[in-house]
């Protein structure tokens, strides 16, 4: 475990910005927290992967405690949704963490990340296809989405958002609702996540970055559920596409040397 008496403000300073960058992203569009800040701890700064995503998800416990109850303020969290979701999530989080902690479970990452892909182009066809008054539906596949999602999360570094939120809104969920209700139940998530990554790998798992990550995300969360509630359902659609590509495409060029 990091030793807090040693750690200067300008030594966190820079996690302090990231953290508050990727949860204003976060917030507003239901992903990327997990995905920006484990690329930059792993790619930039040679964090192995289990510890990363440790540190991650410890970070996620606060960050996502305070946009959910910010986007259960504003009203954006469908209650039913949220129960459907927690229950298979936490399980797969929990059997991703275990893995990771074990073994190296990024193999899959790639292919994973190219459907994310595909999903972003066909989000961002429907959002420049949008219908000003859309026909919503209440999504059917959501327990083994949850399961997925939660798995991926734990086990490849970010996934309970992009897979998650992307799957709902291809469903016709509402978009202002779906980030919502994302957000709110990956507090239970990443809490679960935490203490599997704790009982496997110790307190040396977490690094200094947590503080900075920390501070920055929760000063950032209560701005990403203001814009979910205020931006309209075609630009919401439209921004998750852009950053669902994005960041699939970058996971895949960084998991693939030939790159």
């Amino acid at each position: 475990m990091f030793d807090i008496s040693s750690i200067g403000f300008v030594d966190i300073l820079p996690f302090i910005a990231v953290g508050f960058v990727a949860q204003i992203v976060d917030g507003a569009l239901g992903m990327a927290f997990g995905v920006l800040t484990q690329t930059m701890l792993v790619a930039v700064l040679g964090v192995p992967p289990a510890t990363a995503s440790a540190s991650v998800h410890l970070v996620e416990v606060f960050t996502t405690g305070a946009s959910g109850a910010s986007h259960i303020f504003h009203r954006n969290v469908d209650w039913r949704l949220f129960w459907r979701l927690v229950p298979t999530g936490v399980l797969g989080g929990v059997a991703g963490a275990y893995l990771l902690s074990s073994i190296d479970a990024s193999a899959a990452k790639p292919f994973v990340m190219a459907y994310l892909t595909l999903i972003g182009f066909y989000l961002l066809y429907k959002a420049v296809r949008h219908n000003p008054k859309p026909h919503l539906e209440d999504p059917k596949a959501t327990a083994p989405l949850a399961l997925a999602g939660g798995f991926l999360d734990a086990a490849g570094g970010g996934g309970w958002g992009p897979v998650v939120t992307s799957n709902l809104l291809v469903q016709g969920s509402d978009p202002r609702k779906t980030v919502g209700t994302v957000n709110s139940a990956e507090f239970l998530l990443t809490l679960s996540v935490s203490i599997t990554f704790l009982a496997t790998l110790g307190l040396s798992a977490f690094t200094h970055a947590v503080i900075g990550l920390i501070i920055g995300g929760v000063a950032a969360a209560p701005f990403g559920a203001i814009l979910a509630k205020r931006m309209r359902p075609r630009v919401l659609l439209g921004a998750v596409s852009i950053v669902l590509i994005a960041t699939s495409i970058f996971s895949i060029v960084k998991a693939w040397p030939i790159f």
